[in-house]
C-alpha cells in the first residue's frame, strides 16, 4: 500500500529549540490517522511541515508523492483545516465557496453547496455571526470540496461543546467514506480518536513514540501484574513501556507481539487511553519503538 505521508529524519528548529527531531514516518494512504500527544509535542509543527506552510531544518518529507507546496497541483492534492478554524469573518458563507472556487483548481461547487444547504446555514449569513460548530463546519466544507487527495485536521474540534464536536465528527465520517480521503487528525480527545480513527501516531518530546494500526496496537500492548521483579528479567520481545512497584507488586505496560506465557504474570487488555497515557509519562531518555511505521500492513 502507498504511503500517504513519507518522514525521514525530519526535524524543525526554532533558534535553539527543536520542534519536532528525528522524525521517521511511513503513513499508509486511506487511512484516519489520529495524531496525539501533550501540548508542545510537535504536533502542529508536523501538520505544518506536511502543508508546505513550514519548511524542514532537516530531513525530508514527502505527501501525496510530491514535496508539500510545491507547486499548483501538489498544493491542490491537500486540504488543511487549522485548529480555530479560520474563516472570513466579514464573508458570506456564499462568499467563501466562491472564493474557494476561484482558488482551488479541483473545486467541487455541486459538493459545497450540498454541504451547506443538508447543515442548514444560511449562505447570506456572515461568517462572523455564525456559532463556533458553523465555522467548523464550513471550513470542513471547504476543506472537503478542495477534492484533496490527504485532508488534515489541527485540533478542529478543539473550541466546541460536545455536541458539536459529535456532529462535526460524525460529518467528517462521513465525509471520508463517501470520498475515500485520507485523513492526518490531531486531538487531545483520545475518546474522539478512538471512535474515528484507524492509525494511530504518539508524539512526545518532538519525536515520534509509536505509529501503529489501532487495532494492533489495542492487540500488542498489555498490563502485567505479578511479584515484584526486575523488568529487565523479561524476554527480549517483551518491550517494557512503564513500570511501578509496591514492596511486593510490580504492575508493567508492555508492548509485544507473542503471547504471554508466564503464569507469575495476571496480564490484562489496555484502552488506547491508558495506551497513550503510558507513552507520554515514560522516562524522556527511554528508547521509542523504531518499528518500521508500515510493519503492520504486513
Amino acid at each position: 500500500m502507498s504511503a500517504v505521508l513519507r518522514a525521514q529524519g525530519l526535524g524543525k528548529r526554532y533558534k535553539q529549540r527543536w520542534a519536532l527531531r528525528d522524525c521517521d514516518l511511513d503513513v499508509p494512504a486511506g487511512r484516519v490517522v489520529g495524531l496525539v500527544g501533550p501540548n508542545g509535542a510537535g504536533k502542529s509543527t508536523l501538520l505544518k511541515l506536511a502543508s508546505g506552510m513550514l519548511t524542514p531544518t532537516a530531513g525530508t518529507i514527502e505527501v501525496c508523492g510530491g514535496r508539500p507546496a510545491e507547486g499548483v497541483e501538489q498544493l491542490a492534492k491537500v486540504g488543511f483545516v487549522a485548529q480555530d478554524t479560520p474563516t472570513y469573518s466579514a464573508l458570506s458563507v456564499a462568499d467563501h465557496l466562491d472564493l474557494g472556487k476561484r482558488l482551488n483548481p479541483n473545486w467541487d461547487d455541486a459538493l459545497a453547496r450540498d454541504r451547506i444547504r443538508r447543515l442548514g446555514l444560511d449562505p447570506t449569513q456572515r461568517a462572523g455571526k455564525l456559532s463556533g460548530g458553523q465555522r467548523a463546519q464550513l471550513a470542513l466544507t471547504l476543506g472537503i470540496a478542495k477534492r484533496p487527495e490527504l485532508l488534515i485536521l489541527d485540533e478542529p474540534v478543539a473550541a466546541l461543546d460536545p455536541l458539536a464536536r459529535r456532529e462535526f465528527m460524525q460529518d467528517l465520517m462521513e465525509a471520508v467514506a463517501e470520498h475515500e480521503l485520507s485523513v492526518v487528525l490531531s486531538s487531545h480527545l483520545v475518546s474522539d480518536v478512538e471512535r474515528t480513527c484507524d492509525y494511530i501516531i504518539v508524539l512526545v518530546d518532538s519525536q515520534v513514540q509509536v505509529a501503529d494500526d489501532m487495532d494492533d496496537l489495542l492487540a500488542s500492548h498489555h498490563r502485567l501484574t505479578g511479584p515484584r521483579r526486575n523488568p529487565d528479567t523479561l524476554p527480549a520481545g517483551q518491550h517494557v513501556i512503564t513500570a511501578s512497584h509496591t514492596d511486593r507488586q510490580t504492575t508493567l505496560l508492555v508492548r509485544t507481539d507473542t503471547p504471554v506465557h508466564d503464569p507469575s504474570w495476571t496480564a490484562g487488555p489496555l484502552g488506547l487511553e491508558d495506551i497513550v497515557l503510558a507513552y507520554m509519562t515514560r522516562p524522556a531518555d527511554a528508547v521509542r519503538d523504531t518499528r518500521p511505521a508500515l510493519e503492520v500492513l504486513r
